[in-house]
């Protein structure tokens, strides 16, 4: 039996491979990827791997190579039908009947499939030719270059009502075609069906084949009421089951380790001018399950990155409400708000690439966003209102499946609620008769009125001490990381995929870590020698030799991965220490954000321990990187 590939789709949409292999072989994960012992042959070392993002397994010792439906083959001795029939029924698919009339919808869409390419190439053509000289200005006038508009297909509707209709009936498609495909507004009402997009900027909609399957358009005239349409639901589209950008991310996002989801069309390709070409956008919608699935597919800890006004707030308030019910261990967000009032077309323009790279390093995790918005909902400032505020959080949390997960989400929750309210409870405990305080050593009547516990406000030593700094040059740890693998960048293929999972805390070791891992994936696909001149070229190319000249010279005398004469040392080895200290350090330095708001809103006792207690452990790091440099004979400060 022939199924129709939309449903085949569809079944890898929603079973990633490694959940499907894993049920056969144990499976470990190893950067991007998972690893075990082969299913097909008797081995001790792991050559087997998985890779959800590309959706495929691959067999090293026996040269095997597939989706999820050749691995149920080859395991169960399935055809292919039945391989179908069973992913389809652990996906939750329903398969379709494939009657005669079933298999001519099937010929129907692809005949859609090319209804639609006619018609991005007609809405390409008007934009370039003497109609689309308004839209030209308007591209112009936001700055996206002529190859722009090429790489995403941009094109231009005329305001004529027909201007699609005459042009696609000239090439011999119906006008009923043309309405199931959404290009034209029909009903009982409508005597002649007519064009849908009419004076607009024409953006092509993909599947995640590269296929055009639906279009939105952004209106030029101000007076319309919908600043942006999308066609309508179709045999080929269904808005809230497709990002845009789906097909070209993927490849970046594999890349990188990340995918970020911001909010529209214009906002994708900003990002993909900025040098960030794994953006997606839901089209304009709340974030969906689907879409969420989707994401996932891609990365384990997709960026969903809203606009910093109250609209992009409530949506990603939506998206924590979605994400909930699927979260599982490993599978999480992180939220960038941007600047108030910006989106990521005007901080481009504002601020640059690296403007927007400091607003993705300092997304915030799930659990981080979720206590906010709790804390947003209303005031607390009551025992009738703490206990509702508890019991809101409790029942929010109870929707998490995974019970693990659940666990550690309500310790957190607790923690959180104790360093809130504890104070609270003792701030206002007024004096007695009978209640003492302790003055010079002896036991004395405490003032009447007076507190037992007052508030902690910072003198302006206070403030000038290591508890309150922050420093703005450049960390010697990042600097140390990044110059050893310029220098020697035939190292990258063991440590990239670890260098993509850490974060930098300054603009130039950022830049620098995004060229050098740019660099790799040219590199690793044959576009470029993995050699220290290709790669000071791509960084002289970009702009960032002075930056790398800044972070050398934060490095201290004898800041090199070598031994002395008597004392060799596994370079590697010590690599990996130290980036693993750094995510240490941006995990810690993420929490004292946090703790450093807390204070700021209320300087009290439980906070200030807190705010102590985060610098103690960030210097900590500082003695264990003591510790490998006395064993290693070199520093990682």
């Amino acid at each position: 039996m022939r199924y129709p590939p939309s449903v085949l789709d569809e079944i890898r949409a929603r079973l990633p491979v490694s959940a499907v292999v894993g049920r056969r072989v144990k499976l470990t994960k190893a950067g991007r990827e998972f690893k075990g012992l082969s299913p097909f042959n008797a081995e001790k070392s792991p050559s087997f791997f998985v890779n959800d993002q590309k959706g495929f397994y691959h067999d090293f010792s026996s040269g095997k190579h597939g989706d999820i439906f050749s691995f149920v083959m080859e395991i169960e001795g399935l055809g292919f039908g039945e391989a179908v029939e069973r992913l389809a029924a652990d996906a939750g698919v329903t398969l379709p009947k494939m009657s005669v009339e079933a298999e001519q919808r099937e010929v129907q869409a692809k005949g859609l499939v090319e209804v639609m390419a006619l018609a991005e190439a007609y809405f390409q053509d008007v934009l370039k030719g003497s109609n689309g000289g308004k839209a030209r200005t308007y591209l112009d006038g936001r700055g996206i270059p002529r190859e722009i508009w090429a790489e995403f297909g941009l094109g231009y509707a005329t305001g004529e009502r027909f201007a699609l209709r005459d042009h696609l009936a000239g090439k011999g498609v119906p006008s009923e075609l043309m309405i199931e495909a959404g290009l034209l507004v029909h009903g009982e009402d409508i005597a002649v069906p007519y064009d849908r997009f009419r004076d607009r900027v024409m953006f092509p909609i993909h599947d995640v084949r590269g296929r055009v399957i639906a279009f939105g358009g952004r209106a030029m005239s101000a007076e319309v009421s919908a600043k942006y349409l999308n066609s309508p639901d179709t045999p080929l589209f269904q808005k809230g089951r497709v990002l845009y950008n789906h097909h070209r991310a993927r490849k970046a996002a594999h890349d990188r380790g990340t995918v970020i989801a911001v909010e529209g069309y214009v906002d994708v390709i900003a990002m993909t001018r900025a040098g960030f070409g794994n953006a997606v956008a839901p089209l304009g919608t709340a974030l969906t399950e689907d879409q969420l699935g989707l994401l996932w597919r891609m990365t384990d800890e997709p960026i969903l990155c809203f606009d910093g006004d109250k609209a992009g707030r409530r949506a990603a308030f939506r998206a924590i409400d979605i994400a909930l019910p699927h979260l599982q261990p490993g599978k999480s967000l992180r939220f960038a708000l941007l600047p108030e009032s910006q989106d990521p077309d005007d901080l481009l323009k504002t601020g640059g690439a690296m403007a927007i790279e400091a607003v993705l390093d300092r997304a915030m995790p799930l659990v981080e966003l979720f206590w906010s918005r709790a804390l947003e909902a209303g005031p607390v400032d009551t025992p009738e209102r703490r206990a509702a505020f508890e019991k809101r959080l409790r029942e929010q949390l109870q929707v998490i499946p995974d019970d693990n997960l659940r666990r550690y989400y309500r310790e957190d929750m607790d923690r959180r609620l104790a360093a809130q309210f504890q104070p609270r409870r003792m701030e206002r405990v007024r004096n007695v008769p009978g209640r003492y305080q302790r003055g010079n050593g002896r036991q004395m009547p405490m003032p009447a009125g007076a507190s037992i516990r007052e508030s902690i406000r910072p003198s302006e030593s206070l403030i000038r001490t290591a508890i309150f700094a922050r420093s703005s040059t450049i960390s010697a740890r990042e600097a140390l990381i990044l110059t050893e693998l310029v220098r020697e960048p035939e190292r990258l293929p063991r440590h990239a995929d670890e260098l993509a999972q850490i974060g930098f805390t300054h603009a130039d070791t950022s830049g620098v870590c995004r060229a050098v891992l740019d660099f790799f994936a040219r590199a690793e696909a044959g576009e470029s020698p993995l050699t220290e001149d290709a790669l000071g070229a791509e960084l002289e190319r970009r702009g960032l030799r002075s930056a790398l000249v800044r972070i050398e010279a934060a490095l201290r005398p004898g800041d090199r991965l070598r031994g002395t004469d008597d004392k060799k040392i596994d370079q590697d080895s010590v690599l990996r220490q130290a980036m693993t200290l750094q995510r240490r350090a941006l995990t810690l330095n993420t929490e004292l954000r946090a703790a450093e708001r807390a204070f700021s809103e209320d300087s009290s006792e439980a906070n200030f321990s807190l705010l102590a207690e985060l610098k103690a452990q960030i210097l900590a790091l500082d003695g264990t990187e003591a510790e490998i440099e006395r064993e290693s004979d070199f520093s990682l400060q």
